[in-house]
């Protein structure tokens, strides 16, 4: 596994594919995700992130428990706050007060001293966000946070951050986790342009769509099987269910995937991660893995690149429809690209 500078701004190295943990404690067993963290590990990788509100906290105890056998100077942990973790009126957003609460209880989960990379899961509108910039710069400097971060912002939204951040001489996001795959390219837009010219690394989430992009899945299905995680996602109404995606632009963005790893020799799911690794703008994709069969193939996106060729054929097929003032934007991407 490679190594990345974790933006221009940090001289934090971290493992070009970075595991994600929202699984353990739900999908995933205990004794599995003690596995899956040792194959990760002896794969190279040093980068993990989870959450508070994975499974309420459950997900940072196991990782926790993982790292009290380790040497935890070896891994960069990144946790996020914003969402509920209780059911009074503070337990959620981003308050002075419930994020100081949310830092206090992820590090006594996670049994750590300090967290690498703390980051705000979300937007909130109704906290002030110089209260919430001057608490996490505080966080920084009583060394229980070593860098900060933000995650699902829109673009406006981390300039404005970074802006105040500069004007008060606070410390800085390094980094930006959004939603960013072959079929989910407005981030492209505006927020990956943010993070090029600030300099931030950027740390995508759900780089298989929630497993659209898996192999699971291809045209002429009537519908997911039923132990799918898309199959899931209807009965929940989450993102990624079949009746969001069941249209011709998944279809289309499929074949291509499927085309290019058959001619690249590789499984689908790992022609999906390698395309978000060949993007200069990214850092290290962030993959989920229920099991170790899918951690395993995950883990063969890294170490080799797709030719231009293929890149060319994926950027076309995946190419979103786009209007002004967006449109001139999606051109000049395209030809830099």
């Amino acid at each position: 596994m490679e190594y990345r500078l974790l933006g221009r701004n940090t001289g934090l190295k971290v493992s070009e594919l970075c595991l994600g943990a929202m699984t353990f404690g739900r999908e995933t067993s205990e004794k599995d995700s003690y596995a899956i963290l040792d194959a990760f590990a002896e794969a190279g990788g040093n980068f993990i992130d989870t959450a508070d509100v994975y499974s309420r906290g459950e997900s940072e105890r196991i990782l926790g428990a993982w790292l009290s056998n380790q040497n935890r100077d070896d891994f960069i942990v990144a946790t996020k706050v914003r969402y509920p973790m209780g059911e009074g009126p503070n337990d959620t957003g981003l308050s002075r007060k419930h994020i100081i609460t949310g830092v206090e209880r992820s590090l006594e989960r996670l049994n750590v001293e300090y967290i690498d990379l703390y980051q705000v899961h979300g937007w909130d509108p109704l906290t002030p966000i110089t209260e919430i910039l001057r608490t996490l710069n505080d966080l920084v400097r009583q060394g229980l946070v070593h860098y900060i971060g933000a995650s699902n912002f829109k673009g406006w939204q981390l300039q404005k951050a970074l802006n105040i951040s500069r004007e008060h001489n606070w410390e800085p996001f390094v980094c930006l986790q959004p939603q960013y795959n072959l079929l989910a390219r407005a981030t492209e837009w505006e927020l990956l342009e943010v993070c090029r010219y600030e300099g931030l690394g950027v740390i995508p989430w759900s780089p298989l769509r929630g497993g659209w992009l898996s192999g699971k899945f291809k045209r002429g299905m009537e519908g997911p099987p039923p132990d799918t995680r898309i199959a899931i996602a209807e009965e929940h109404g989450w993102g990624e269910r079949w009746s969001n995606y069941n249209n011709e632009f998944t279809w289309t963005v499929l074949d291509a995937l499927f085309e290019v790893a058959d001619e690249a020799g590789k499984h689908p799911a790992q022609v999906a991660i390698n395309w978000l690794l060949c993007n200069e703008a990214v850092t290290a994709p962030i993959i989920g893995a229920r099991t170790m069969e899918q951690l395993k193939t995950n883990l063969g996106a890294a170490s080799w690149r797709l030719s231009d060729a293929q890149l060319a054929r994926l950027h076309a097929a995946s190419d979103p429809v786009v209007s002004y003032p967006y449109d001139p934007n999606a051109k000049w991407q395209r030809e830099r690209d």
